[in-house]
Order: structure tokens, then sequence, then C-alpha cells
């Protein structure tokens, strides 16, 4: 492919950066972000992104504006971005729209991942690795490429090896040509949201242990649920053996707020719940810049753990941790270790949820804990 770097220069004054649609993949997209926003440091950068992206990355210091994702038509869409001139458009989503929508905007630089047959509108293609066939009897690490190959999940049927969404983004930014070598997650959260967070749940003022967050949700389905009971017995040793006060954590939806009623019964301590106290997500934000530890699903919310710097325990099951690995030193994972993981599916087709099922209270608590002592000592130590 020829080097069009020339054209890339940091002068360009106007620059699309479309968002991807889930939580998670945006909060994974900040380095990217704060590459780009350092590399047209004198650009005006625009962020499109639908309302619940932008109400997670704002307040943003990598965008100058925003676009609003509300239409679906390529053609109104491009109607609409051609008013603005832009020169480049940086597509950290997939999707074929942004691609076809960006060509009909004539914007002159079009950078973005050659999939699902949008190369051809792009300026500059890139291409995510690929899973190679196993050709030698596999060891564990290659087995779950071996799965791969025989299709399990949506991402691995399309046969794209395992590969940190941080990196993927950066390469984009990198093809643009900023400096990638910032891996950090990073979000921001308003004044006002705190100030409005400390109104809405005032018992964390007067927690005297450590806030313990417990995120036992997840969009993807539930395959990647730990048991709630397992939750609640987790919440009732934190309080016991450290005093700490825990939130659940639960989206705005019924299956969600049935899973928190249900570690609330279950657990023998009071908890708070989420579920009953509804946060809007800046205020989401301020209570997990407030947690000391977050114990969570591999769901959207562990990553705002992650660029708050919270310290953060991780389950896996059916996923694999390579998809997501940010580096992060304060993560711990907790993975299940059964044959059948990770497979990618949002629900178990098997009778039992085997790889949930394998991760236990002792292992979660003692991840929990060595979290706590280290933090405990930390503050010690400093202070």
């Amino acid at each position: 492919m020829p080097d069009r770097s020339n054209t890339m220069d940091r002068s360009a004054r106007q620059v699309l950066v479309w968002l991807p649609s889930p939580m998670g993949d945006a909060i994974l997209c900040t380095p990217a972000l704060r590459a780009i926003r350092e590399h047209f440091a004198d650009a005006h950068i625009f962020l499109l992104g639908a309302p619940l992206i932008r109400s997670i990355l704002s307040p943003s210091p990598f965008a100058d504006s925003w676009l609003q994702q509300g239409m679906k038509n390529p053609f109104a869409i491009a109607r609409n971005l051609r008013e603005h001139e832009f020169t480049h458009a940086i597509l950290l989503t997939n999707s074929f729209v942004s691609a076809l929508a960006t060509f009909l905007a004539r914007v002159g630089v079009r950078i973005g991942y050659a999939r699902g047959g949008r190369g051809f509108l792009l300026t500059e293609r890139l291409h995510p690795p690929r899973v190679a066939e196993p050709d030698a009897e596999p060891g564990r690490g290659v087995q779950r490429v071996a799965a791969a190959a025989k299709g399990l999940g949506q991402a691995l049927r399309n046969r794209f090896n395992p590969h940190t969404m941080v990196d993927y983004y950066l390469a984009l930014a990198a093809r643009a040509g900023a400096s990638t070598h910032n891996r950090t997650l990073e979000l921001s959260v308003a004044e006002d949201a705190r100030q409005q967070l400390a109104q809405k749940l005032p018992a964390l003022q007067e927690a005297s242990g450590p806030v313990v967050i417990l995120v036992p949700g997840g969009a993807f389905g539930p395959s990647k649920c730990w048991l709630p009971q397992r939750f609640a017995e987790t919440a009732d040793r934190l309080i016991e053996q450290y005093g700490a006060t825990v939130v659940v954590s639960v989206a705005a939806n019924e299956a969600e707020r049935r899973i928190g009623r249900q570690i609330c019964q279950t657990a023998r301590h009071p908890l708070l719940n989420l579920g009953e106290h509804p946060l809007d997500l800046g205020q989401l934000k301020a209570l997990f810049a407030r947690a000391d530890l977050v114990i969570t699903n591999d769901t959207g919310p562990r990553h705002i753990a992650i660029a708050l710097g919270r310290r953060v325990v991780t389950l896996f099951g059916p996923n694999d941790p390579a998809w997501t690995d940010t580096g992060y030193k304060y993560e711990t994972w907790v993975v299940a270790d059964v044959e059948c993981a990770p497979c990618a599916r949002p629900r178990c087709p098997k009778p039992e949820h085997i790889c949930m099922k394998a991760i236990t209270v002792d292992s979660v608590y003692e991840a929990a804990a060595g979290h706590l002592d280290a933090a405990k000592k930390r503050a010690a130590t400093n202070g």
C-alpha cells in the first residue's frame, strides 16, 4: 500500500472521529483519542457518537465539538458531514455506514479497518490480525486458536486473532501519524456530578471503611454473569472482615434490577442497591471514582473503573481476556479454567453454566482482599 502519511499533516483544520457504539469499546478508544488530539493539536476535532457514548466520555479533553449519531441513512449523514468540510475521518467503528457516509461526504483522508466489504471506500486501510490454521498438536494457548477456527463466537467466527482492542484502536491513530506510546485509559468526572452523588448516596460520605462496588450484570448476555448468591457471599465477607460499604451497581433495566434485588436479599448485611437509587452516567463515574475496589463481570463498567484508576477484580468466563487487556497493573483477573471457555457466546448452551460456576467465592474474595490489603499498606506508608 502506498504511504500517504504526507497527506496527514498536523495543520488539518477539521478532523472527524467516528466512535464505536458499545460503552466499553468507547472507553477502550480513549488512548487513541488522546493520541489523535496530541497529533492534530491545531485542528478542530469532532467526535461522532451515540448520546450514551457522549455521556460516558464527557467532559472530554479530546474533542472540540460533538456530532450526535442519530440517523442511519448514509446519504443523510453525508449531507450533514459535508457542511463541515472534513479533511480527515478516523473511523473507530467498523460499520459500513460510516465508511460510505464519509466517502459520500468527500472527506479527503478516510482511515479505518477494511472489514465488512468496506475497504474500497477507505483511503487508508488497516487489516486486523487473522487466526492461523493450527498445524501441530495444540497446547492450551493454541487450543483457543483451534476453537476459533472451528467457529465459536461471533468475533471468532470471523477468524480474527484475539488482540486487545486498545491496540486495535491505537493502530488507527498511528496510521494518521500519531504517537501511540501511551496506552492508559482515561475518563473525566464533572464536579457537579460529584456533588449530585453526595446528595443521592449520603451513606458514602459516612463510610469509614473501604467502598466496594459490585457489577453483577452485563449487556453482552447472561453467560458473562457470575452467580448473584456468590456476589452476596463475597459482599458479606468484605463487610465482616474490612468494614466495607458495598454498592451493587446495576443498569436501569428489569433484568439487572432483578439481579440487584436477589443479591441484596441474599446478603446478610445491608447493601446499597443502585436499582433503587439510579444514577446517570456522570454520577456513575463519580461513584466509581470514589470506590476503593470494583468487583465486576467483564462488562462496560469494568473499563470505567480502570479509566478512573480504581483497583479492579474482573471475572472471566466465556470471553477471552486478550480482547480487552489494557495492561492495567491494579487489575486482577479471575478466569474460569474449563475446557469450553472461551466460547464467546452470549448465552451458555450447556445445562449448567460451567465456566462461571467454576469461579469460587474464595478465589474472588482472595483477590479482593489482596487489593484492599495492598491499598491499606500503601496508605500507611504514604501517610
